[in-house]
């Protein structure tokens, strides 16, 4: 099996299930954003997608059936910045990837796709009939290629699953691997840093949203769950052809103020977050129904309380963090 960005934080939590599955992996990675320590499971090789000659070798020589697709650029903000860079980084590198399958004869992908793809919610909980109309560049990448993958479906007999997550978060519970952002932009793993003691800057964006407490709500699903689905997917793919896309997340959603308040109680830290206004594109809530992949795939999430997940979170704060500045041999213990 084929790990496409392995080396980051949902492809290194998918290795590690894998490998606790009994599977082979080969994990391509070019460590743009992923990180080396993390890529602990299987045979590591540091490429670029873009790389065909690379990835047709990796595909023929080890002998792959089934890619797994992990790399992508994923900063909202910074494909607002430069569309051109995530078009080029996420939608042509996909497209030579796919290319290379097929002159391979590799027919199976498990992409890692996102709620992204829907844009404003017009519906208390998101099922994957509602209209997919990404409002940034990142979710219109992310969108281009799931129509590259459902017309390939037709065209060429390519089967693929997309699996369209919301909000990742947690970490390993033995901490063996967890989030690691350079910038860290998402909200549980920057209040951990902060109650960690690092002078970081968090802030509640809008006050005034038409929610219990005044600031959004986001389903968080925990990064183990994740990878259970993708697992799951696999063998789906096995038995169901053609392009299939399911959505990843609780069902459960929590507030901006809910998740603080999951943070002082697992950290023991009081914490003081002030208010600013509201993010341009910032919906009121963003909340998964997932009822299709419990009905297809079997899947059903392990961990869906939030503190569960902040405290997984912690652990690896705690030890995965700081592990940072270790040499790799201690690294791998």
């Amino acid at each position: 099996m084929l790990v496409v960005g392995g080396a980051g934080y949902v492809g290194s939590h998918m290795c590690l299930r894998l490998h606790e599955a009994g599977h082979r992996i080969t994990v391509l990675d070019n460590l743009s954003s992923g990180h080396r320590q993390l890529a602990r499971w299987g045979e590591f090789v540091h490429g670029a997608l873009e790389d065909r000659p690379l990835v047709e070798m990796l595909l023929k020589s080890r002998a792959i059936d089934v890619v797994m697709h992990f790399a992508a650029m994923s900063e909202v903000g910074q494909s607002v910045a430069d569309p051109y860079m995530y078009y080029r980084s996420n939608v042509v590198a996909t497209l030579g990837l796919l290319e290379a399958m097929r002159a391979q004869g590799v027919t199976r992908l498990i992409f890692s796709s996102t709620a992204a793809v829907y844009g404003d919610p017009q519906s208390a909980r998101i099922a994957e009939d509602h209209p997919r109309r990404p409002v940034n560049p990142y979710g219109k990448t992310k969108l281009a290629i799931e129509y590259i993958l459902e017309d390939a479906s037709t065209g060429y007999g390519l089967h693929a699953v997309s699996l369209r997550y919301f909000n990742a978060a947690g970490a390993d519970p033995l901490a063996r691997i967890g989030e690691h952002h350079d910038p860290e932009t998402h909200l549980i793993p920057r209040l951990l840093r902060k109650a960690a003691g690092e002078a970081i800057d968090v802030r509640i964006f809008g006050s005034d949203y038409p929610t219990h407490d005044g600031s959004c709500i986001r389903d968080y699903v925990h990064v183990c769950d994740l990878a259970d689905a993708h697992l799951q997917a696999f063998h789906f793919s096995q038995r169901a052809p053609g392009f299939h896309a399911f959505n990843l997340g609780s069902g459960q959603g929590y507030s901006v103020r809910e998740v603080i308040r999951a943070v002082e109680r697992v950290t023991g830290c009081r914490m003081a977050v002030p208010c600013a206004g509201r993010r341009v594109g910032d919906p009121a809530a963003l909340v998964a129904d997932s009822d299709r992949a419990a009905a297809e795939l079997g899947w059903m999430p392990r961990y869906q309380d939030i503190d569960r997940i902040v405290e997984d979170a912690w652990r690896w704060q705690q030890r995965g963090v700081s592990a940072q500045a270790l040499p790799m041999a201690a690294l791998l213990a």
